[in-house]
């Protein structure tokens, strides 16, 4: 039976890490590391989760507690070395520094096992601290202020379920650690108040499309002609509503024709120089097929020596594409979606000329919700009558107003209608027509031609009730 006194066993065991912690500096590192590594165990069901809801709370988890664990882990030598200048006493006497010493062979393995602990602990928070900086949560609501116009429209977006880093990083490290160099930058930017505003389309930083969209999105491959149904409200009492019909041609691939097919076909590379930063004024164009010399097509009154100086761009599909997450509306077309698919009713008099003199006004950041407030004030002092009748109606029409505002407007970001260019089309910004003028010019005299069959079929311009859409089945409402 052994007669070794428990509490002497005990000691023996907490003897290294007492011989570490004699000074008050690694007491304190210590402390700690145990009060992380306690963290970290109540962390364990979060992190096997593999999400966390809120973007501040994931900063605590996976960004200050590592930063915290490594500070803690730094103390203990730091003490020690410290300890040592001072003169005062050594972790082991001058007759435990031999192997064969009981109390050398305890401090080493002491260290081993706890540096192997510290190694799973903090590799795991770091692992997470990068996943977790790469998650939506953290994208979209970390930097609440700065990122909110981004991420209302990316909410509101065809890719509302694409993780931001699909499309901003994609794969590999290097992309990666691009990234992350860039965030420290913006961190700092945020943390000083030195961000612009409205923020800059990340045009100049976004990784080549062939590389991100073209992962699910095929550009070479044909694309069939599809029909689109274009609704137009007007600002009357009865909110009268005309339809346009177009018939887009996609092209692609074998398919020269269609926009596709012509400006992606095989061979073919079509580089420009815009002239400001925003690619919205494209004075020079050079379109090269293989076996051919490649042709220059200039704007107008442009001379070719006085463009070298601006940027040389390979076409890529993100300058035609450039908003396609993050889109905003123009009120008119906004609201004219809303009417037409039902979100604001249609038969409420004057809908459309109140929605739109409502949302033009200037609010308050935060302060949407006077939008919605309006909307159905005027329907009460205006239509007591309706008012009484459909109450439900005009509400959530008021609510659905108040949604097209404020993820179109953010006055503390000076966000505001047509901020940020669509080059998607013609009407509302230049668009197609930076470059499909009829005034670039080669020097043969050929023209970059405006031609609208190019690129549609115009089956129907503003009809009340289009006999085309009647053809296809389609239901006017």
């Amino acid at each position: 039976m052994s007669s070794e006194n428990p509490v002497s066993k005990f000691d023996s065991l907490l003897t290294p890490l007492i011989r570490l912690s004699r000074n008050w500096v690694s007491r304190a590192g210590v402390f700690i590391v145990t009060a992380v590594t306690v963290c970290f165990i109540f962390l364990l069901p979060t992190m096997f989760s593999g999400s966390v809801s809120h973007p501040y709370l994931g900063i605590l988890s996976f960004v200050v507690l590592p930063g915290i664990f490594l500070f803690g882990l730094l103390l203990i030598p730091a003490g020690l070395y410290l300890d040592r200048r001072r003169g005062g006493p050594q972790v082991l006497e001058p007759g435990e520094r031999t192997w064969s010493h009981p109390m050398l062979r305890q401090l080493v393995g002491f260290i081993g096992v706890a540096t192997v602990i510290n190694i799973v602990i903090f590799s795991q928070l770091t692992y997470r601290a990068v996943h977790f900086m790469d998650s939506t949560s953290f994208c979209g609501g970390a930097c609440h202020q700065v990122m909110s116009p981004e991420f209302a429209s990316y909410q509101n977006s065809p890719h509302s379920r694409v993780d931001c880093v699909q499309c901003h990083i994609g794969p590999g490290a290097a992309w990666e650690v691009k990234a992350k160099i860039s965030g420290i930058r913006q961190v700092f930017k945020v943390i000083f108040n030195t961000y612009s505003r409205p923020t800059p389309a990340p045009v100049h930083d976004l990784r080549p499309a062939r590389d991100t969209c073209e992962g699910c999105h095929w550009p070479q491959k044909f694309g069939t002609d599809r029909v689109r149904v274009i609704s137009k409200f007007a600002e009357d009492e009865t909110n009268s509503v005309t339809r346009s019909v177009l018939l887009m041609r996609i092209g692609g691939g074998h398919v020269r024709k269609g926009i596709h097919g012509a400006h992606l076909e095989n061979g073919v590379t079509i580089r420009y120089r815009p002239a400001d930063d925003k690619r919205q004024n494209i004075p020079w164009v050079e379109r090269t097929k293989a076996g051919e010399a490649p042709t220059v097509y200039l704007g107008k009154d442009v001379k070719e020596e006085d463009v070298k100086k601006f940027e040389l761009r390979e076409m890529d599909c993100v300058d035609c594409h450039n908003r396609p997450t993050h889109t905003y509306d123009l009120p008119d077309a906004g609201i004219d979606r809303a009417l037409a698919d039902g979100r604001m009713n249609a038969e409420l008099p004057f809908a459309k000329k109140a929605a739109l003199e409502i949302v033009k006004k200037e609010y308050k950041q935060g302060a949407d919700k006077e939008v919605s407030a309006a909307f159905v004030d005027f329907y009460r002092s205006k239509y007591p009558d309706i008012f009484a009748k459909q109450k439900a109606s005009i509400e959530a029409s008021a609510e659905n107003l108040r949604a097209i505002y404020a993820r179109n407007i953010f006055p503390d970001m000076k966000v505001t209608w047509g901020t940020y260019p669509n080059n998607i089309g013609h009407m509302d910004f230049p668009g197609c027509f930076r470059c499909h003028d009829d005034d670039h010019k080669a020097a043969s005299g050929k023209t970059i031609a405006q031609d609208c069959s190019a690129c549609h079929e115009l089956l129907a311009t503003d009809e009340k009730e289009p006999k085309v859409l009647a053809d296809f089945g389609y239901v006017n409402k």
